[in-house]
């Protein structure tokens, strides 16, 4: 019989491990039933190859259960999930109250048809992929957790803990929601979005030597003059050319470039010393602290102190 906090989490092979493990554990203890569906009650193994046993089968679980949840699994490279489990959770998704994803458990609610026409997120490294193949889904890169009407899908990996705080603050009121928060030692709500995770990724160095050696020079002395001009007569070409060169084969404009490299320098400093955030800012090249502050908040979702609060290495505890 169906209870009002009823969650029904679908489990197949091959289930990235914290995906289940971190939502089970913030809705452990804090008024809801849950338990493991897998298709024929089978147990299964996941991505760490832990196996995980299994409550129910997926076959004998109500369309009108109250929460189904959906964990992630190792990206499928364009191959898709067994269709069985593709059913299994269109016909579930369809009938509960609530649908949830974790990680890329949205390529799972994408090919079921639930995210059709809905606003939704998984993995950085994901989004770009989840958009080229399901067309109709709005992918929303730098959330934490998007909701749309009653589907709610979450980004990578720990995300899924954001989100299961989000269901307990819902169904049981802020109080309960900050202290079980305090009890796993998490934000209740982090500062930022994705793209303070994402923004590190490596430039695929370029063809061009002398573009190379550019690019080398910013990462060298973020502080330094990085102008258009400047870095076009290092390379003794013309602004319009560098621009063009910058393009084709790093993907952002110069300017981009500069600025993502300052930001990630600044990001080290501000995980790893003691200086000042004015200090900071002349370091890295963006001038004053109110200039990368403006920059923090527009890149990252969160201005330099929180992004320090959040991320400062742990080594002086």
């Amino acid at each position: 019989m169906k209870t009002e906090s009823d969650v029904v989490v679908v489990v197949g092979d091959g289930v990235v491990l914290l995906d289940v493990a971190g939502p089970v554990q913030v809705l452990h203890g804090t008024g809801y039933r849950v338990r493991l569906a897998s298709p024929s009650g089978r147990a299964v193994v996941s991505d760490t190859g832990i196996p995980l046993g299994v409550e129910l089968a997926l076959e004998d679980v109500s369309e009108t259960v109250d929460t189904v949840m959906v964990p992630g699994y190792p990206t499928v490279k364009g191959h898709g999930h067994p269709p069985e489990l593709v059913a299994h959770v269109r016909r579930l998704g369809t009938g509960a109250r609530r649908t949830t994803s974790a990680c890329t458990g949205a390529y799972l609610l994408a090919e079921a048809g639930l995210l059709d026409g809905r606003r939704a997120t998984t993995h950085w490294a994901e989004c770009e992929t989840l958009a080229r193949r399901f067309p109709r889904v709005r992918v929303e890169p730098d959330a934490i957790y998007v909701r749309d009407g009653p589907v709610i899908t979450s980004a990578g990996v720990t995300a899924g803990i954001d989100l299961a705080l989000a269901l307990v603050e819902e169904d049981h009121g802020p109080e309960v929601a900050r202290t079980a928060a305090k009890h796993l030692v998490v934000f209740l709500q982090r500062p930022g979005g994705q793209s303070q995770f994402s923004v590190r990724s490596a430039v695929t160095p370029p063809r061009n030597a002398g573009l190379r050696r550019v690019l080398d020079a910013v990462v060298a002395d973020p502080g330094g003059n990085h102008t258009l001009a400047a870095m076009a007569e290092r390379l003794a070409v013309s602004e319009r050319h560098l621009t063009r060169l910058f393009r084709r084969e790093v993907g952002d404009t110069p300017g981009q470039y500069v600025e993502r490299v300052r930001v990630e320098a600044a990001q080290a400093m501000l995980e790893s010393c003691d200086a000042g955030v004015n200090t900071i800012a002349r370091t890295c090249g963006f001038g004053t602290d109110e200039t990368m502050r403006r920059v923090f908040l527009r890149v990252l979702g969160a201005p330099p102190a929180a992004y320090r609060a959040r991320f400062r290495a742990t080594s002086s505890a």
